[in-house]
């Protein structure tokens, strides 16, 4: 049984008002053993699409590398934009050594609320990954049950939004379409890309995400 547990805490500071919120980044960050193009920071994975998406949508110049100059370029990029990130999976168990959600057991929960009430000024939660199971609204909704709180649809056309009130904040959640490739076939029904897709051959599954994500970030 593998021990996977998240090798990096949250990324959160004061001026932070919008939090990333996913599970757990691939095994090997957990081990040390990066590939070539990985970088040793949040959603540095380098067949993840999160930092290729922003940094399409903001022109950003990423490098991807495993190097301390990569690192700050994504940390610079948060706090210009006053964005945080906290995962919301501490750890889990595998059987199988891969980075699939359902493959998690014995999964232990940060927190969230915990550091939510720590950082006043965060009014906004973007789930990387919808409320499938072990996804992180799902995590997200168990956990709010632990303090008898529960989210609010707002609107159900993807990606999903939702609120709640925390004391006297209210809080929007926007559950993004994942950005890994186990979630192309999920785009790929869409109508809204079909569409585009008909409109536009050369439109792909990185495209629909630019779209929707430059919405949020």
């Amino acid at each position: 049984m593998f021990h996977h547990s998240h090798p990096y805490q949250p990324f959160l500071y004061p001026e932070a008002t919008k939090l990333i919120v996913g599970t757990l980044p691939p095994p090997r960050f957990t081990s040390g053993h990066l590939k070539e193009r990985d970088v040793d920071f949040c959603y540095g994975s380098s067949d993840g699409q999160l930092w290729p998406i922003l940094d399409r949508i903001f022109n950003l110049n990423l490098r991807f590398e495993t190097t301390a100059f990569a690192i700050q370029q994504r940390k610079d990029f948060l706090r210009e934009r006053k964005i945080g990130i906290c995962d919301i999976v501490a750890s889990a168990e595998r059987t199988k050594i891969d980075a699939s959600d359902l493959g998690m057991q014995n999964i232990i929960l940060r927190d969230l609320i915990g550091y939510l009430k720590n950082y006043p000024n965060v009014n906004t939660l973007l789930f990387t990954g919808g409320n499938s199971k072990n996804g992180p609204e799902y995590f997200f909704r168990n956990h709010l049950k632990e303090y008898q709180l529960k989210l609010n649809k707002v609107s159900n056309s993807v990606p999903r939004i939702h609120s709640f009130k925390l004391n006297d904040r209210i809080i929007k959640t926007v559950s993004l379409t994942a950005p890994s490739g186990a979630a192309n076939r999920a785009i790929g029904s869409m109508d809204t890309y079909k569409l585009l897709k008909r409109k536009n051959p050369k439109f792909n599954t990185i495209d629909f995400r630019v779209l929707q994500y430059a919405e949020f970030f």
